[in-house]
């Protein structure tokens, strides 16, 4: 059997990442976490293995090395580039026993159903229904899932089908790029549950959970995102934030009111909005907020501070659950 630290040997990651015709593979993942999500997904000699997002190709090259030539991959992204590429590189390596297609991962890959092993590297909306249903009996998904519907709150779930039914067996710290319908553009932005983004003076984009209550205009996500950006109160945390442990703390609460906001580029911010008021934490360890009296800001404290009274816990330790939403699949929810 061949282990996932014998295949990372025997597979040239800067050949596929940063290929001398293709060029550098935006938005790749460190090589590091995906040799970890390929140690959970348990892969042996001969499976039948399906990956939804194929990117440089660099982690389909590893999976080709752990099924071995008796074993088959299949690989799916929606960007044609990076699949005809990934093929490229592939077949002038004389790696065979994988093949990339272009298409939505959402719907699987029915073709070469069922998979012994099911890996996304792309966050579905929720665990869809097509990935179990092309899973054999006792098979493995490892996959990141939302626990919270804005985006960027995520976990990597390793789940386990039984009978036709998902269940989840651990989660771990991590995420992926949102998967979309046709190839991201802008990488800054999330692709999914954006509720309204400004591109003058500078970008900046919020997310209500609570969208459902706005009008078709997105009145309440403008004006919230212009209350954050005006920022009338700011204060530091006085701590260091450990995000994903404070991420996953407030995805956990399930309080309708949560926002996740991107201020700057490359600073992404969580906490409260009303349609009166507004307030987030920054992962610089900065609070805004639309007053000094703010309800949100009165909220978010008391977030703050249960997130610390609980030991600011490691997303692995929360109890996962699955929700069923027939027919499309499956909602991840965590709770202590």
């Amino acid at each position: 059997m061949t282990t996932v630290a014998e295949a990372a040997e025997a597979v040239p990651e800067r050949h596929y990442t940063h290929h001398e015709q293709r060029g550098v593979t935006p938005h790749r993942s460190n090589p590091r976490v995906i040799h970890r999500e390929l140690t959970t997904l348990d892969v042996r000699e001969g499976m039948n293995v399906v990956e939804f997002g194929t990117g440089s190709g660099y982690s389909g090259s590893l999976l080709a090395q752990l099924v071995g030539p008796s074993g088959q991959v299949t690989s799916l992204d929606i960007d044609a580039y990076l699949v005809r590429w990934a093929g490229v590189i592939h077949r002038d390596r004389d790696v065979h026993n994988i093949e990339c297609h272009v298409g939505d991962g959402t719907a699987g890959f029915p073709a070469r159903a069922p998979y012994d092993r099911v890996v996304a590297w792309c966050t579905p909306p929720l665990l869809p229904r097509a990935w179990v249903d092309q899973v054999v009996d006792g098979g493995v998904i490892v996959a990141p899932l939302p626990i919270a519907a804005v985006p960027n709150m995520t976990v990597v779930a390793k789940i386990v089908v039984r009978a036709g039914r998902p269940e989840v067996e651990s989660v771990a710290t991590g995420g992926y790029i949102e998967a979309t319908t046709s190839p991201k553009g802008d990488l800054d932005l999330p692709g999914r549950w954006v509720d309204w983004e400004n591109r003058i003076p500078s970008p900046s984009w919020i997310s209500l959970a609570w969208r459902d209550e706005d009008d078709h205009l997105r009145s309440s996500a403008r004006t919230a995102l212009d209350r954050l950006l005006k920022g009338a109160h700011a204060e530091p945390y006085g701590k260091e934030i450990d995000w994903p442990s404070w991420r996953t703390f407030a995805a956990s609460l399930a309080d309708h009111r949560l926002t996740m906001a991107g201020l700057r580029p490359d600073l992404w911010a969580i906490g409260h909005t009303t349609t009166t008021s507004a307030a987030v934490v920054q992962q610089d360890g900065t609070i805004v907020a639309d007053h000094p009296d703010s309800p949100s800001l009165k909220v978010l404290r008391g977030w703050l501070a249960a997130w610390e009274e609980a030991g600011r816990p490691a997303p692995e330790s929360y109890i996962p659950s699955l929700s069923h939403h027939e027919p499309v699949g499956w909602s991840l929810h965590l709770s202590r």
